[in-house]
């Protein structure tokens, strides 16, 4: 019996790590140490058809690179719930300006895809999260991918 209580103990003690892995704080400071110290994008994979840096346009600026979790990088519509989607946008220096980042979080906002958006400067802070209207507002135009607009993976 006490070997049966450790092994249950040992597994919900898992099960709380994972959810709290799968969930990050919704406010965007969470969600910044997952993509950066827990599973940093900058080793993530690329869309197989959007790969290095690409031309970009406002209001994500002139050049960007786009990283994708496991997950988003599934074929199809809709992307999968834990989608991560993180954009570096940079000046025509190659500076980078801003990272911008997509969270398909389950129920979190049925009008956008469930998508959850961030902007951050590039030392981390949050400058806009939630549902700003102007990145859903955009993106609306590529409803029928899922929000995603560059990409047709």
């Amino acid at each position: 019996m006490k070997y049966f209580l450790m092994i249950f103990a040992i597994v919900v003690m898992a099960s709380a790590a994972a959810v709290a892995m799968d969930s990050p704080d919704l406010d965007g400071t969470g969600l910044w140490e997952r993509i950066t110290n827990l599973s940093p994008y900058t080793n993530w994979d690329q869309f197989p058809d959007h790969k290095g840096m690409q031309e970009g346009r406002a209001p994500h600026g002139p050049l960007h690179v786009v990283y994708v979790n496991r997950q988003g990088l599934k074929k199809g519509w809709p992307k999968s719930y834990g989608t991560i989607i993180v954009k570096e946008n940079y000046t025509p220096a190659k500076k980078l300006a801003a990272i911008t980042v997509m969270y398909k979080v389950k129920g979190y906002n049925s009008d956008a895809g469930d998508w959850f958006w961030v902007k951050y400067a590039p030392d981390g802070t949050v400058q806009k999260a939630g549902t700003p209207n102007g990145c859903i507002n955009c993106h609306r135009v590529n409803e029928k991918h899922d929000f995603i607009m560059i990409s047709d993976h």
